[in-house]
């Protein structure tokens, strides 16, 4: 392991900005007192600071003193609302939200780049923006600062996650699709309720979303490549009155994913086709509310082996290929509009059991020294940025 050694100085300030954040997570959009204490620590470091970009997020300017390339580090800020169960020393006091994800892990590592950075302006070779961003946990908080010019000018871009699906001090990173189109939809079937002792004459409800849901599987197991990932997931039925009643109407809910635009379409072409056939054979109306989430994170090759060549010079053999999910990031809208690099940093706790402290759970925690790996990475790349 070849931490950069100005990092490993500031350990125990990037510990401690994670564990400040960690203690005061804000939802999306909320995020007022954690990007308050981001533009503070960058104008301490001598960065030109944009404040409220896409609403709360700010973004740091560290403009070298050598003419160069413009290139982007991203960190999102954002918590989610979960009571946190965790029994640690730097565990949430506002109720109810919690940094189960780790974007606080993502925020104070940025931090401590853009600090080692700040001190070797004189050698940087053009512009480095670091981007803190609001709102990723499903609001999109990427579009509204590109939309305020978050990217501007900025040729390639880089983010990570930490990742406890992977060991600790591992960096999973490989080019192409690395995280899934999230769509979301709501299918409405409307029928002729009844007594459930007299069927004839009704539109069973319950019985033409059984049918709708098998149906539907066949999409991925059918329609789809197999060798390409997708699902589609029913999570909620809605419908019914009681045991003797025919429901008149009953709501689905569920989610899609891709890893490529192709199927992404293929299944919304699909999921049309089925409900009109559906609906011509049991006579019910059918709608179907589809919305289109975030697009697939899609990593440029170029860049990505860039990015693989500095993480082995800091964690050598344990650069390895990702743990891949069917998630959602909205790192995509930038990684769509300019070449973009997403890893992961493996942060599973050294005490736990693999697997035991996911993301998104209540009890979610890492391993605090793989923030240096982060750091560093995000140090190099801005010290080789030619």
């Amino acid at each position: 392991m070849n931490i950069n050694p100005d990092v490993l100085k500031i350990r125990n300030t990037i510990i401690r900005t994670r564990r400040d954040f960690h203690k005061h997570p804000e939802l999306s959009f909320q995020e007022f007192r954690t990007s308050k204490i981001v533009a503070e620590r960058l104008e301490q470091y001598g960065l030109i600071v944009q404040k409220n970009i896409g609403k709360t997020g700010v973004v740091g300017i560290l403009e070298g003193a050598h003419p160069g390339r413009t290139i982007a580090f991203r960190a999102d800020m954002d918590a989610l609302p979960i009571q946190e169960t965790g029994d640690v020393i730097y565990k949430s006091v506002n109720d109810g939200v919690m940094h189960a994800c780790g974007h606080d892990a993502h925020t104070a590592m940025l931090l401590g780049a853009a600090e080692v950075l700040s001190k070797y302006q004189n050698n940087i070779q053009g512009t480095i923006k670091f981007i803190f961003q609001p709102a990723e946990e499903g609001y999109g908080g990427a579009k509204f600062m590109i939309e305020d010019g978050a990217i501007e000018n900025v040729e390639e871009i880089y983010g990570l996650h930490v990742w406890n699906y992977q060991k600790s001090g591992t960096v999973g990173v490989q080019d192409g699709p690395v995280m899934a189109a999230a769509d979301i939809f709501t299918i409405k079937i409307q029928g002729i309720g009844g007594h459930g002792a007299t069927p004839q004459g009704t539109i069973d409800c319950v019985v033409v979303a059984s049918y709708l849901i098998q149906a539907m599987q066949t999409i991925v197991s059918r329609n789809t490549n197999p060798l390409e990932n997708t699902v589609v997931t029913f999570g909620q039925i809605n419908g019914g009155y009681n045991f003797n009643i025919i429901a008149d109407q009953v709501v689905l809910k569920g989610t899609t994913r891709a890893y490529t635009e192709n199927n992404r379409e293929l299944i919304k072409t699909r999921m049309k086709e089925i409900i009109q056939g559906t609906e011509q054979m049991f006579g019910a109306k059918i709608k179907l509310e589809y919305k289109d989430g975030y697009p697939p994170v899609i990593n440029n090759p170029s860049i990505t082996n860039n990015l693989k060549k500095i993480a082995q010079t800091i964690v050598e053999d344990n650069v390895i290929a990702p743990y891949l999910s069917m998630g959602g990031e909205d790192f995509s809208y930038f990684s769509n509009a300019i070449p973009g690099c997403f890893f992961f940093l493996g942060s599973a706790p050294k005490d736990r059991a693999p697997m035991s402290t996911p993301q998104h759970c209540s009890h979610f925690d890492i391993d605090e020294d793989v923030m240096l790996i982060g750091s560093s990475i995000f140090t190099e790349l801005g010290l080789k940025n030619t």
